[in-house]
């Protein structure tokens, strides 16, 4: 179903129910796993997904279509996970790096991730890198979205991101090389 069918369903109080359910179908494996990419773990993804499709839920009437409809989910996904991420790293007072190997250890325990070894080490990898660089490395390589669409999401330039893509990628090769 388009974009423009789903919101005119969403938009009449007889079928808004129904639209909204059909939105949270089509979207929701997506949005998972771009969140899942980002907090690695199962549970704490699902929570982050929820939370994304209770704000979709709230303020789809405000969607003005400026952009497509899945850009509007990325960014509010994106946003939720970047605020759950920080969230974290003050609940529990960590720093950066002892986060990554709590996460890491996560890819290690984790019976919902699957994959060889030079994929769990790529995922290890990744945690290494600050939030936003591994947020745009994840959107470039893993949804591949250009750099365009990146910039809509994150609301920044296609300059800054193709900067940060080229310093992710940089430091993930010196980390597989090590």
């Amino acid at each position: 179903m388009e974009d423009n069918e789903l919101l005119g369903k969403i938009r009449n109080s007889e079928t808004r129910n129904y639209g909204f359910n059909l939105l949270v179908r089509t979207y929701q494996q997506r949005v998972y796993w771009h969140i899942r990419k980002m907090v690695i773990d199962h549970d704490d993804a699902d929570d982050v997904t929820q939370e994304v499709f209770i704000k979709i839920h709230k303020y789809i009437d405000n969607f003005r279509e400026d952009s497509a409809l899945y850009t509007w989910i990325y960014r509010i996904a994106t946003n939720e996970c970047l605020s759950f991420l920080q969230r974290k790293k003050r609940r529990f007072f960590l720093p950066i790096g002892d986060i990554a190997g709590e996460l890491s250890a996560k890819i290690d325990n984790s019976n919902h991730l699957s994959g060889d070894e030079i994929q769990k080490k790529l995922q290890k990898a990744l945690l290494t890198l600050p939030d936003k660089q591994r947020l745009v490395f994840n959107m470039k390589y893993f949804d591949d979205l250009s750099y365009e669409q990146i910039s809509e999401i994150t609301n920044t330039s296609v300059g800054a991101l193709k900067a940060s893509y080229h310093h992710a990628v940089k430091k993930i090769e010196d980390f597989l090389t090590e």
